[in-house]
């Protein structure tokens, strides 16, 4: 199944590693120079158009790909188990 990230912005449900806060945990300076070379890399999608509120990061074939949402990490969870749900 997908999960809108909101920005016209789906992704897979099964492509997703983890679903983060972005306030918490880039308190962490492992957090903060793994997203600050993901960013150099050309790896961070954008899809907020407010202030950010969490980070996803998805794999893609090999790689990896991390989208900055303005959507909190647990209403994206919310949505995700939703969507589990329906298909039971």
């Amino acid at each position: 199944m997908y999960l809108y990230l909101g920005n016209d912005t789906i992704i897979r449900q099964n492509d997703i590693v983890g679903i983060f806060d972005l306030d918490n945990s880039t308190v962490s300076l492992k957090t903060r120079e793994f997203l600050s070379n993901a960013e150099k890399q050309g790896k961070v999608i954008n899809v907020s158009s407010d202030l950010p509120k969490s980070f996803v990061i998805c794999r893609e074939k090999n790689d990896f790909k991390v989208y900055i949402c303005r959507l909190s990490p647990v209403t994206l969870m919310k949505r995700s188990s939703q969507v589990s749900r329906a298909l039971e």
